[in-house]
């Protein structure tokens, strides 16, 4: 796996993998993980003691809007990359006592055939997870514990409580106008406050320094 580098965010744990792709006149070839060149990589020791349990993949239209979403016993972190079409990633930091508690970030990841690199996004335990689609797009996402439906829940992307200082302003501004009229389930429109995960006697499993 050729690991060009590995970019913290602005919340510095959730971290952006790009992967160099092997191109010539056929096209290209791309070893798009491996775990030995994760979990041993020299700049950054993320990935150390993690193990991707399950891989997931979905198709959305244009206009959806996911999550946001996490899990406790097991805890889950989310390798995500997308396959075909646009992603914007979202993240939301729930971790209680973290400096970025209810911050929201945006990363924006479409695919090129043409790009000589890759990129996955690493949302380590202690985030709640999310995405909009401006185009109709296929991701992939690996996961480090296996899905645990007694043991998940979701904040609504669309609370007014998160605090979306920062975002990228014009990722911000394609989130609302898609999410004015997107596609939501009825579960994820109507997911928990901010406040009202906080004051949730589950938010107790994810405490800044402990995830």
């Amino acid at each position: 796996m050729k690991i060009l580098h590995i970019q913290p965010l602005a919340i510095p744990d959730v971290k952006v993998v790009r992967f160099g792709r092997f191109r010539d006149e056929r096209g290209y070839f791309v070893e798009s993980f491996r775990k030995s060149d994760m979990q041993g990589n020299c700049y950054d020791r993320c990935f150390e003691g993690v193990e991707f349990l399950q891989t997931n993949e979905s198709y959305s239209h244009a206009g959806v809007v996911r999550g946001l979403h996490f899990q406790w016993n097991p805890r889950m972190g989310k390798l995500v990359r997308t396959l075909v079409g646009r992603m914007v990633d979202l993240v939301l930091d729930i971790r209680k006592g973290s400096p970025y508690f209810g911050k929201i970030i945006a990363y924006d990841m479409p695919v090129s055939r043409d790009a000589d690199y890759g990129e996955w996004i690493w949302v380590p335990p202690g985030f709640a997870h999310g995405n909009f689609f401006p185009e109709p797009s296929q991701i992939e996402y690996s996961c480090s514990g296996e899905y645990s439906p007694g043991c998940e829940a979701g904040i609504s992307p669309l609370t007014r409580d998160l605090d979306w200082s920062l975002c990228d302003p014009a990722l911000k501004v394609q989130f609302d106008q898609i999410a004015g009229s997107g596609i939501l389930s009825s579960k994820d429109r109507d997911g928990l406050t901010l406040s009202a995960w906080r004051s949730d006697m589950r938010s107790d499993n994810f405490v800044f320094g402990q995830c």
